[in-house]
């Protein structure tokens, strides 16, 4: 096994659901971003692939696709997305790293990546593993932290923080997390062979001053609206993007997805306890649930 794979921010054990939107005063947040999913995703699709699922927060929202497969880091955070929307066939539980996803090319139709590329040391190549599992004609809707937005531009404007806003490398604001600048993101999908459409501005008010102070539903209304400037300027601290696939859209592959995150082999084998690699002799877990290409339960 290799160990050269760059950091992953790891939520195992974490209760993020609970603590930072359930009880972290995030509604404001929640409800912005259902909005702009609602006008960047496909009305309607066949596979989708969640990365970044986390507990499934948006998972319900992506009613229009047939499957969804949903993808984290951490099981605690697939089991806590299972306990909510239940052992059901339109959803698969799955436990990987996304700079080495366990998927055949050409199985997805429609891709997400909300709240998770601010977490990523590499980006550029992992969405490129995304790219490869994505049909012609495909829908990524990615979100990304602003750098250039208007806090930090008023707060390095007054000597407040020491990074420009508009300098383009990213930034490490905390222990892998970052912030992006609008023109690297774009860059970063076209070098992967995306395309991309639109662009919404998302957070405009996410201010604690106002979220308190302000009824929630006239700063969502308002927000709403201001999400369209997006096509002009991208200054809040989340930018949504819709990217897709050069291409006429087709239907992905049909199932089975997976191949072996190891080896690239796509002749899987079930065993009692998951997917066994006829080319390197992986044997993935399937448990509860949950495929997790995290660590192979045993190798060759």
């Amino acid at each position: 096994m290799t160990n050269t794979r760059p950091p992953v921010c790891d939520y195992e054990g974490s209760d993020y659901q609970k603590s930072f939107w359930e009880l972290g005063d995030r509604a404001y947040e929640d409800r912005v971003e259902a909005i702009a999913l609602r006008r960047l995703l496909p009305q309607e699709g066949q596979r989708l692939i969640e990365v970044g699922a986390g507990a499934g927060r948006n998972t319900h929202r992506y009613h229009g696709f047939e499957q969804v497969v949903l993808l984290d880091y951490s099981r605690t955070q697939m089991e806590q997305a299972r306990e909510r929307l239940g052992l059901d066939e339109r959803y698969i539980y799955v436990v990987a790293d996304v700079y080495r996803l366990p998927f055949r090319s050409c199985v997805f139709d429609g891709a997400t990546m909300i709240r998770t590329l601010h977490h990523l040391v590499e980006p550029q190549p992992a969405l490129g593993q995304i790219r490869d599992g994505l049909v012609p004609g495909a829908t990524l809707i990615l979100e990304f932290a602003n750098k250039r937005n208007i806090k930090a531009i008023l707060r390095w404007l007054f000597g407040r923080q020491d990074w420009s806003p508009f300098s383009p490398e990213q930034v490490e604001f905390a222990e892998l997390n970052f912030n992006f600048h609008p023109r690297t993101v774009r860059s970063m999908l076209r070098v992967n062979g995306f395309e991309i459409r639109r662009a919404l501005t998302v957070s405009h008010f996410r201010i604690n001053v106002l979220k308190r102070f302000v009824p929630l539903p006239l700063l969502v209304m308002v927000d709403s609206l201001m999400q369209w400037t997006g096509a002009l300027w991208q200054l809040t601290p989340s930018v949504f993007l819709q990217a897709v696939v050069p291409g006429e859209r087709i239907a992905p592959n049909p199932a089975p997805i997976f191949c072996c995150p190891e080896c690239g082999n796509e002749e899987l084998e079930e065993d009692a306890q998951g997917l066994l690699c006829d080319g390197c002799g992986c044997l993935w877990a399937f448990h509860e649930g949950i495929y997790d290409f995290k660590e192979p339960l045993r190798s060759k």
